[in-house]
């Protein structure tokens, strides 16, 4: 799916334009990436002015190679190696005690660290040319939706990014899951594009419970992957209800309709049938709910999915966009 764009010419300018403090977005699997060198302060510190991002919210530090690892840490343990050696490249970020080379503005003051191989061919080889890590949360203002595409990055943020490497769409479409491996037991921080079964199935025994970890990671915030329409969860036979309901009220409403309810007429402003498998809707659901800003809904009315392979990671992020405005 992956259409890349990007030529030989436009990663040898996005590394001139990090060696010079600038900031490049770049695609990434999951979603686009506001970069910087992670070992510039300065740099790392103009991501959160552009974003609107508060400093107590780290970032991730993506690395060309599970290889480079040891010079980002201070140690690796067994669980991290592991998780590494089998799910790098991939849209897995990893929390490990923070090296030297890590600045503190990277990490919002933490002692921890979250570092990740992505899976794209134009992200790694921007961080094999550049030769090293780059820091880089989602290429959006903060708290609003993540971008899937250049174009949702060059539309959203401007000239606060000095270069934009297109990749094309990208094709897990949510963020990466999170692991905090300090601990004696690894623990997921956030859900994401790898699913908590697949982990435990490498580790060999159950993660940690939700919560277990004290470590603050990205995207933790009350509202967060949020439209500008107001989003609203119900139980999926209740979906279309509730939007005829805000419909007959003046609401301009969408409704995200649930696959079983693919046939069902629904009187909506706008409609999005979701698909019934999770790894399609995954890709589709940043999309779908920038659609639904595009054709000007107020009101979005959404349910859960399913809660295995990526669904947990599609409830998170909607869960999210529901959650109280600032």
């Amino acid at each position: 799916m992956t259409r890349v764009t990007a030529t030989d010419s436009d990663i040898e300018k996005a590394v001139g334009v990090l060696r010079a403090g600038g900031l490049v977005a770049l695609p990434t699997e999951t979603v686009y990436g506001l970069g910087a060198d992670a070992e510039d302060p300065a740099a790392v510190a103009r991501i959160f002015r552009v974003k609107g991002r508060p400093p107590s919210h780290p970032l991730i530090v993506h690395i060309a190679d599970a290889a480079q690892l040891d010079d980002w840490v201070q140690e690796v343990p067994p669980a991290a190696r592991l998780l590494a050696e089998r799910f790098w490249p991939g849209p897995l970020t990893l929390v490990l005690r923070r090296g030297p080379r890590v600045p503190l503005e990277a990490t919002g003051g933490l002692e921890t660290v979250a570092v990740r191989v992505p899976d794209h061919p134009v992200a790694l080889a921007l961080l094999t040319a550049f030769g090293g890590g780059v820091t880089a949360p989602s290429a959006n203002r903060f708290g609003s939706v993540s971008p899937t595409t250049a174009d949702h990055v060059r539309t959203e943020l401007g000239e606060g990014v000095d270069f934009v490497l297109d990749g094309g769409p990208c094709e897990v479409g949510v963020e990466s899951t999170i692991v905090d491996t300090t601990g004696d037991v690894p623990a997921i921080l956030r859900p994401g594009g790898v699913a908590r079964e697949d982990l435990e199935a490498v580790w060999g025994r159950p993660f940690a419970a939700p919560g277990a970890s004290p470590v603050r990671v990205p995207g933790q915030h009350p509202s967060h992957y949020a439209p500008r329409a107001r989003v609203v969860l119900v139980e999926p036979d209740k979906a279309v209800q509730e939007a005829e309901l805000a419909r007959e009220s003046g609401r301009r409403v969408g409704v995200f309709l649930p696959a079983d309810c693919a046939d069902t007429a629904v009187r909506a402003h706008a409609v999005v049938r979701v698909p019934g498998s999770m790894t399609a809707y995954a890709r589709g659901l940043y999309g779908f709910l920038r659609e639904l800003d595009r054709q000007g809904c107020d009101l979005i009315v959404a349910s859960l999915p399913v809660e295995e392979g990526l669904g947990p990671a599609i409830a998170n992020r909607l869960r999210r966009a529901a959650g109280p405005r600032p």
